[in-house]
């Protein structure tokens, strides 16, 4: 295995550059139909860098990209890091009060988003509400529309247009083109400069900024181009249904694709009859998606009626992959699906099962990636090192590794056990050296004093033929301390009843980890913004939070 020092690293925006020069008129990226060549994006990220070097930003300003996929996002993204900045991601769905703590922790000055009400008015409000945003640039919608949608969305979705002033604190993205688009070159200290301050989920308390800096994030796009073994430069074809500002999107069909010169096929957001006609029609290669995505598809009640076989390699991450969504989607589509595992302290991908013929283990996350060591640490004493086939907390070396948190030397002391992230996941390693999550420690499920590992039992129910989603988690009970709960949406027109299932479970479940309730569902579970099925918003809503 290759050792961390031989991965390569470097400023992030060189592969912006190689890209552009090596492949200056194969197609980079396709928005809703309009197309756009790697010389186009190469010289518009120049030109937006020099724009914001006219405008005075400093090295180590942050910007914030409040976008969904669109084109302006990738050259906002690269055109912020080569002007010395740093990106601060933010999810278009955020409510106010987590908009306002993020830009007043990471400190974002400038702000990059669309003219749209959804986006725009939510800013707007924050230049408002925050001292330390100074300044908003807006992009306009209808530009990187293809003909005749630029011309009809104004009449046919003129309503969610918004519209906004011109002054001294609102400033129009073109402006920022227009100018000879040579940056000054700006010094990189690729090991310590950050690119980019990505925030935790706060599924365990506050938000926390992940200072990943130049060399995490260009390592981990290294570290994915060995594991996707067999793609071909200038020759892919990535789809972007997964949200650019999250961790995994961003590295997996952003980076990477970059890095490879693929032509990124992107949608604002995941929709499935969209997507899988877009697959149909476009032919994409490559697919980073959440297992909920792969399941939607898997699961499409038309599945006969599209061709989905240009699928050569996928990968799911950000949440665990069902067994038996990875049997469904491969059959369907006759494509590798692979499972694979990181977090966002880790720029994000750490683990992947091999794409080139060696064992793709259903229900493990694989292997390390190149350059990283691993380690199964007792969670309650870190300096005690668990065996191979033992359970433990699952722990990180490596290039992609974050600088620290943010302004948060505790929380950073706090989350390292030596040189390795400590990452809150139980796990263990098998005789061939594969890993498989066993879940993480703060949803372990402890009814009667008995550890229940929610995936687990998820795993269980989604054997059954007409089980389409399913979450399962602990809420409280006064006799048993936590009770196990299924919350469960069959496929359309597909019945069965609890018994059914209690029926179909013996024998695959222990009578601890047997649910002691179980909801049927007709509608869709909940899902976080990049499709996962979230256990946290079902537990909340449970409890009336």
């Amino acid at each position: 295995m290759a050792k961390s020092s031989e991965i390569p690293t470097y400023p992030l925006y060189k592969i912006v550059d190689d890209a552009a020069r090596d492949f200056s008129s194969q197609p980079a990226f396709d928005f809703l139909g309009k197309k756009f060549t790697w010389k186009e994006i190469g010289d518009t990220v120049d030109a937006f860098a020099r724009g914001l070097q006219e405008a005075g930003v400093a090295k180590g300003t942050k910007i914030g990209l409040l976008l969904p996929n669109c084109p302006q996002y990738l050259v906002a993204y690269y055109g912020a890091l080569k002007a010395g900045m740093t990106v601060v991601n933010y999810n278009p769905l955020y409510a106010e009060d987590q908009l306002e703590h993020q830009i007043n922790d990471s400190e974002t000055e400038i702000m990059v988003t669309l003219d749209l009400k959804a986006t725009y008015d939510k800013t707007a409000e924050m230049l408002k509400r925050t001292e330390v945003l100074k300044n908003v640039i807006v992009c306009r919608f209808v530009d990187v529309l293809p003909f005749p949608k630029n011309l009809l969305f104004p009449v046919v979705k003129g309503g969610e247009i918004a519209s906004w002033p011109r002054d001294d604190h609102h400033h129009d993205f073109s402006d920022f083109l227009d100018n000879d688009g040579k940056p000054e070159p700006v010094e990189i200290d690729v090991a310590n400069d950050v690119a980019l301050l990505q925030y935790t989920g706060g599924t365990t308390g506050t938000p926390k900024g992940a200072m990943l800096t130049h060399a995490n994030l260009s390592a981990n796009t290294e570290q994915c181009l060995i594991a996707f073994e067999g793609v071909e430069m200038g020759k892919e074809k990535m789809l972007g249904v997964i949200p650019f500002f999250h961790v995994f999107a961003m590295t997996v069909a952003l980076n990477l694709s970059v890095r490879i010169a693929a032509e990124i096929i992107a949608l604002p957001r995941f929709d499935l009859n969209d997507t899988i006609k877009l697959i149909h029609k476009k032919k994409p290669t490559c697919m980073p998606a959440v297992a909920a995505i792969y399941g939607a598809l898997a699961n499409h009640k038309d599945i006969g009626k599209y061709d989905l076989t240009s699928l050569r390699k996928c990968i799911s991450g950000g949440a665990p992959l069902p067994v038996e969504v990875k049997k469904k989607f491969e059959h369907v589509t006759g494509c590798v699906l692979v499972e694979g595992y990181g977090l966002t302290e880790s720029s994000p991908v750490t683990h992947v099962n091999p794409m080139d013929g060696r064992p793709n283990k259903a229900g493990s996350i694989g292997l390390p990636v190149a350059g990283t060591e691993v380690k199964i640490l007792d969670p309650d004493n870190p300096k005690k090192e668990k065996k191979q086939g033992e359970k433990g907390e699952i722990c990180i070396k490596g290039p992609q590794v974050m600088k620290g948190y943010w302004q948060n030397n505790e929380a950073t002391k706090n989350t390292f056990a030596g040189e390795y992230l400590r990452t809150g996941d139980i796990a263990y390693v098998d005789e061939e050296g594969y890993y498989f999550i066993i879940d993480r420690i703060k949803d372990l499920i402890i009814t009667n004093g008995y550890n229940v590992y929610p995936r687990h039992v998820e795993e269980a129910i989604y054997q059954h033929h007409d089980v389409e989603e399913c979450i399962v988690g602990g809420l409280p009970c006064d006799t048993r301390g936590e009770k196990v709960k299924a919350w469960i949406k069959l496929k359309d027109g597909h019945k069965v009843s609890e018994a059914v299932l209690r029926e179909f479970l013996k024998g695959k479940l222990s009578k601890i980890e047997m649910p002691r309730d179980i909801e049927f569902r007709t509608e869709p579970l909940p899902k976080t913004m990049i499709g996962k099925l979230s256990r946290k918003d079902i537990i909340a809503e449970e409890m009336g939070g």
